[in-house]
């Protein structure tokens, strides 16, 4: 029954303007239709040739553009991974993760899978904070290679360090005051700017949903965009960002941080927002918990739902001259 929904099922459209995409049925599942990923609460990357790289509680698993599973990375260094960022340093791709169950930041060798840096807990000594708990969920990198990783789950402080894993710095606390985080669950590096910016996703702050903008020493710039739902994650693509809203949608901005579409809404309040959706209840065109999401080179979307099945889409952007 499972396979035959993924087999029968018509590509979806969805979107408006240049911001209109079609669903790709069946897009990473095995030839059984059934997902071959396990739960997922992670993130999705694309590498330098167009594989797509996408963490579940297993570990990563890597896919062709068409949805033909590659390779995956499995074992303890490689579950938990909610956050990844990728990052071609001297012609070689790695992947920069945040572990947040278990309490790490992880830079990863893209193809081999080696594991090349982790950065723990800083020390009292280091950072003058005695810290109890450490739960990351967002890890970006800036130009000169300096790593910025979100205490999420935690402290919501995010932490800076050098491109060699030492302690540089650290900013921000818990609240929900205009400089506070609430959830400090998603970030990247905003290259829309000169200089760019780190971009945030607080996720929990009221009213909720708002994304904020800090320089990169930590210093807060402005409120971005308010009424987001529960923004889990951003990517950006030239002028435009994408973001998943745990409650089950993708909301596109341009560079003036204005709604330009909002993708695959889930209108049922018992899944949207659910991680507890199996294969056979899944909707074409139908989010439940989106959580990550990245841009190819062609400007198609690959997205992460929080789900107890492994989920994860392709939306393939539709050329508007051409369709009319």
């Amino acid at each position: 029954m499972m396979a035959s929904w993924c087999i029968a099922a018509e590509p979806v459209r969805m979107g408006c303007g240049i911001m209109t995409f079609d669903t790709v049925p069946g897009w990473g599942l095995d030839a059984q239709g059934l997902s071959q990923i396990g739960p997922t609460h992670g993130s999705v990357v694309v590498d330098s040739k167009g594989q797509v790289y996408t963490s579940s509680n297993l570990g990563i698993f890597v896919f062709s553009p068409d949805g033909t599973l590659v390779r995956r990375h499995l074992g303890d260094d490689y579950t938990s991974l909610h956050d990844m960022e990728i990052r071609n340093e001297e012609g070689r791709d790695f992947i920069y993760g945040a572990r947040n169950a278990a309490g790490e930041g992880i830079k990863i060798d893209a193809e081999t899978g080696g594991v090349v840096l982790k950065l723990g807990i800083p020390s009292k000594e280091a950072c003058g904070l005695e810290i109890a708990s450490w739960a990351p969920t967002a890890i970006t990198v800036a130009p000169s290679g300096e790593i910025y990783l979100s205490d999420g789950y935690a402290s919501n402080r995010i932490f800076r360090f050098d491109k060699d894993g030492t302690y540089l710095s650290h900013f921000g606390t818990k609240g929900n005051g205009l400089t506070e985080f609430n959830t400090a669950h998603g970030m990247t590096l905003d290259t829309r700017y000169d200089p760019p910016r780190l971009l945030i996703c607080d996720r929990n702050h009221e009213p909720k949903g708002r994304l904020l903008h800090y320089d990169l020493e930590g210093s807060f710039v402005e409120e971005v965009i308010t009424g987001l739902g529960m923004p889990t994650s951003v990517a950006i693509q030239g002028d435009y960002v994408s973001v998943p809203d745990l409650h089950g949608r993708v909301v596109i901005l341009n560079k003036n941080n204005t709604i330009m579409a909002v993708l695959g809404h889930n209108p049922d309040p018992e899944k949207g927002g659910s991680f507890n959706v199996p294969q056979e209840q899944w909707q074409e065109g139908i989010f439940s918990g989106t959580h990550g999401s990245f841009w190819d080179a062609d400007g198609n979307l690959y997205v992460q739902d929080w789900n107890v099945s492994g989920r994860i889409m392709k939306l393939v952007r539709v050329d508007r001259e051409r369709s009319r």
